[in-house]
């Protein structure tokens, strides 16, 4: 279904072919926002650790909840992206969050940030991250989807580089709870009157088509058939998919593994990253900066895996993004031994230049394997597995360092699951189903 008001008399619709680029920009600025407002929980950990007494797990288990949370919403979400698109939907989602983040500053007891924090904050905040932006990015390209998805998720790293640092201030000088109050604030103010007035969710909803190619009768031809030239599975790709149609496959349940997977990798790391740095001895500005540095380098690493899997395949876009996880928990074991700074950038450089290049694969993977007019939802019923990994990595870290006293044994096992995630897409093959524009 189109976006209802997609046609509602706005110059917007008359815009020419690069508004898919003014789509990307919008995302890129929401998401630079919109991501480091959980991103900042690592900041917040060690603050709510000091002033509550908490575990650690305890503790942990708030971003946990946040992500549970988002995976029983994630096929929702998907179903109201397919259906009303991203101008209100994304609005919707940084609203949601800014108000869990205003009501966790009356916290006093754990629930209440499990409540707060987790249930509303983290829960809807996976609208205008990653998850929600795959849902409708995708649509806008199909040769320079990778590159278009690196150039919008790039924000993120902008946004980690510009606000980690910043709300380290605001945590030292004002406290965890006026960091809150001041993510609230740019969130709301940022996300949502941006997205109202620019966001859209296809270009065809505007008369126009991805790539900003031209939309005359005869050039809409000629792209249809462009885009069918890629198709190596016709009978696959034929298929009218639905939720339960794709569960069926193995395909379906390769990515659901790979997906869980990767977001446990991911996310364990990222919160408890700080306190581990603080741990080992690392001044607290020093560990705030790494993650912002992560960010950073996240920008580089996003933009060029995203473009590089248009070129050789979104199985080995994958497989340099987790080998940067993996490469990242073997320099905090040595960091153990050897805690030498150097090490320290090495590591965040490993998540952010390699790492962080699969937020640019989740919706191209799963839009070119169950392409069709339910993409959204399924894409958003996978992400059911991102938020099971997303709140099992930081919990699952958090209990293993409380039952042992080391984060060692946490690091290998994510180590594992790195690798195990790689070889889960290679076996999901979206290169059988359809081949990206390199490969044509």
């Amino acid at each position: 279904m189109s976006d209802p008001h997609a046609h509602s008399g706005s110059a917007l619709s008359r815009l020419p072919f690069f508004y898919g680029w003014v789509v990307v920009g919008v995302a890129f600025v929401t998401m630079a926002v919109g991501v480091n407002s959980r991103t900042a929980f690592s900041l917040l950990f060690p603050a709510m650790l000091d002033e509550f007494g908490w575990s650690r797990a305890v503790v942990a288990g708030i971003f946990s909840a946040g992500f549970a949370g988002s995976m029983l919403l994630g096929p929702l979400i998907g179903m109201a992206m397919d259906r009303f698109g991203p101008r209100w939907l994304i609005p919707f989602g940084a609203t949601m969050s800014g108000l869990g983040l205003i009501l966790a500053t009356t916290a006093t007891e754990a629930w209440h940030l499990y409540l707060t924090l987790g249930c509303v904050a983290i829960s809807f905040s996976t609208i205008v991250s990653y998850n929600g932006h795959a849902m409708f990015l995708p649509n806008w390209f199909a040769r320079k989807r990778g590159l278009a998805l690196g150039v919008a998720f790039a924000g993120v790293g902008f946004g980690a580089i510009v606000l980690m640092p910043f709300l380290q201030t605001v945590i030292e000088d004002g406290g965890w709870r006026m960091a809150c109050w001041t993510m609230a604030g740019l969130l709301i103010a940022v996300a949502v009157p941006l997205n109202i007035l620019l966001q859209r969710r296809r270009p065809e909803d505007m008369g126009l088509r991805p790539d900003g190619d031209a939309a005359t009768p005869a050039d809409a031809a000629t792209g249809a058939a462009a885009e069918k030239s890629n198709i190596v599975d016709a009978d696959w790709a034929a298929r009218d998919w639905t939720i339960a149609r794709a569960a069926r496959t193995a395909r379906f349940w390769w990515l659901f593994a790979g997906y869980f997977c990767c977001l446990f990798a991911w996310y364990a790391v990222q919160v408890h990253q700080t306190k581990y740095l603080i741990g080992a001895g690392f001044d607290p500005t020093l560990a705030a900066f790494a993650l912002g540095l992560v960010g950073l380098f996240g920008i580089v690493g996003q933009i060029a895996i995203g473009s590089l899997s248009d070129r050789i395949g979104r199985e080995w876009g994958w497989t340099l993004a987790l080998s940067g996880y993996a490469l990242c928990y073997l320099l905090l074991l040595a960091l153990d031994s050897y805690p030498d700074p150097r090490l320290i950038y090495l590591m965040v450089a490993a998540q952010g230049l390699l790492g962080y290049g699969l937020a640019t694969l989740f919706g191209p993977i799963a839009m070119e394997i169950f392409h069709g007019r339910n993409a959204g939802a399924i894409l958003g019923t996978l992400n059911m597995a991102s938020g099971l990994g997303a709140a099992a990595g930081p919990w699952s870290f958090g209990l293993i360092h409380d039952l042992t006293g080391s984060y060692a044994p946490a690091f290998w096992l994510a180590f594992a699951i790195s690798l195990f995630s790689i070889l889960c897409i290679w076996r999901a093959a979206p290169r059988r189903v359809r081949l990206v524009a390199g490969r044509i």
